[in-house]
């Protein structure tokens, strides 16, 4: 499936209010530290070219949206979504989402062992997104799995009581995997929930450009809403 030839932004958008570095990050990541007011936060891991941020943080105002995206280009080109449509309450993050995540020990990369320092207070999210990310099937890069088991524990641990994991797929064995695992391992976000597929209105009005593209090309995508229980019940 041949993937449409990436825009650069126009040089003349300023990007700077909605594309961050890790450097550019305060301490700790708040509504209050990021958007300046206590509105529910809500973090996408893995936004590529930014279609959901863009139409989230549109039709929900009354909540922030934090894009992380890994790859520069793609979290260039989804802030340049944001700057157009001058987005208060959205803002893209190029890096890594792991060491934002992490708390207690580092059980991953060149850090293991060591004290993490956490950037996420426990309970403190709205949500987390997750929409179609690689399965890295090879053994040795399972350890880049977005749905990696210590992400798992820390997207659960950030979540409030009553907040959201979303999980999308269109690769049945890395959902059945995945589903298997979220039950193991973090049993307070309870038994997954279908999530239901609606009819487009237009050429653009999915979930995400994967989405898009897997239902143009008639693959089946396997969707999950996780919502985190009171552990204390």
């Amino acid at each position: 499936m041949p993937r449409a030839a990436l825009r650069k932004p126009h040089p003349d958008l300023d990007l700077s209010t909605w594309l961050k570095t890790p450097e550019d990050l305060p301490p700790m990541l708040s509504s209050q530290s990021l958007f300046g007011n206590d509105l529910p936060l809500e973090i996408e891991v893995g936004s590529g070219k930014g279609l959901f941020i863009q139409t989230e943080s549109d039709r929900r105002p009354e909540h922030n949206y934090f894009g992380i995206e890994i790859a520069r280009k793609y979290a260039a080109h989804a802030a340049a979504r944001l700057a157009k449509r001058k987005r208060a309450n959205a803002m893209m993050l190029a890096g890594d989402a792991t060491p934002l995540f992490a708390s207690g020990i580092v059980v991953e990369g060149e850090n293991v062992g060591q004290p993490a320092v956490e950037r996420i207070e426990s309970g403190s999210l709205e949500a987390v997104h997750v929409y179609f990310p690689d399965p890295w099937w090879k053994k040795r890069h399972r350890k880049r799995r977005v749905l990696s088991e210590s992400n798992i524990r820390q997207f659960s641990r950030c979540l409030r009581t009553g907040g959201r994991l979303h999980f999308w797929t269109d690769v049945l064995d890395y959902f059945e995997l995945t589903v298997e695992l979220i039950a193991e391992i973090t049993p307070e976000l309870g038994v997954p929930l279908p999530e239901t597929q609606r009819e487009s209105s237009h050429d653009l009005d999915y979930h995400t450009h994967f989405e898009r593209r897997s239902r143009k090309f008639g693959i089946p995508v396997y969707r999950v809403c996780y919502i985190k229980r009171d552990r204390s019940r």
